[in-house]
């Protein structure tokens, strides 16, 4: 394989990496969603191999569940997945404040970009406008992940951020957004690292976490309601089919009827 090869066929895994990861964010791909390489390379018009490259890098992030009999499929979280992203982020997060001065190098010059940012996500988020706050989210951890001194941990931030919003995106279009459950601190936490202010970061954070901890307790509780509706209407059902019980009317068989 010539190099222009090899370079042309990564452009493309990433290219179709990316495309699926936005067509997930957005909610177009929901979860539990079957597909396989094949319809995949067909829908785009590449080849097979890009596509199944991007695809375990998808499912490498969490984002896809492979299976090799029934292909990929986008990752349901439950409410359980997404605390624990929550306490997972929150744990590191304190760590990396708790001495920064070893783990996180402000650089002034990145400040104005991750300011914008922050400034689109609020103003998003306020606005209801879904797609644009998850960008900009999205964007603004990935900014700040730069300033983290240890790599894997940048990276291991973004892609909790990224399972979150998967978790979430179905979610937020079918109950809506407001100030309960969505977060405006954004601008607050910029200006605290940029001063240094590490108990006004831990402060800012703790917010943003018990937001999503709230969040997730109201869902629970929805979700439990809606389990003891559905045995409640499974049981009737259940008494509606069954045999009379004593005293009950038996209706006189039919003709032709077996016993």
């Amino acid at each position: 394989m010539s190099p222009s090869a090899g370079v042309t066929r990564s452009t493309l895994r990433q290219q179709i990496a990316d495309a699926l990861r936005d067509e997930v964010l957005a909610g177009r791909l929901p979860p539990g969603r079957e597909f396989t390489v094949k319809q995949i390379a067909e829908q785009y018009g590449v080849s097979a191999t890009p596509v199944r490259e991007a695809l375990f890098d998808l499912s490498a992030q969490g984002l896809l569940a492979s299976d090799q009999h029934r292909g990929f499929q986008v990752r349901e979280f439950t409410v359980a997945d997404y605390r624990a992203m929550a306490e997972a982020r929150a744990l590191v997060v304190e760590g990396l404040f708790r001495d920064p001065a070893e783990r996180v190098a402000v650089r002034p010059e990145g400040l104005a970009s991750i300011r914008r940012r922050a400034a689109e996500a609020v103003r998003a988020a306020k606005g209801g406008d879904l797609d644009v706050l998850i960008g900009y989210d999205l964007r603004f951890w990935r900014e700040l992940g730069q300033f983290v001194l240890n790599p894997y941990i940048a990276d291991f931030l973004t892609r909790l951020r990224v399972q979150a919003w998967v978790f979430a995106v179905h979610r937020l279009r079918r109950d809506g957004m407001d100030e309960n459950v969505l977060w405006f601190g954004h601008e607050e936490l910029v200006e605290a690292i940029a001063r240094g202010d590490r108990e006004q970061v831990h402060a800012e954070m703790r917010s943003y976490y018990g937001h999503a901890l709230a969040w997730a307790d109201r869902l629970e509780a929805r979700e439990a309601e809606g389990n003891a509706e559905a045995s409640a209407i499974g049981n009737a059902e259940g008494s509606a089919d069954g045999p009379p019980g004593p005293g009950s009317a038996i209706p006189p068989e039919s003709p032709g009827h077996c016993a």
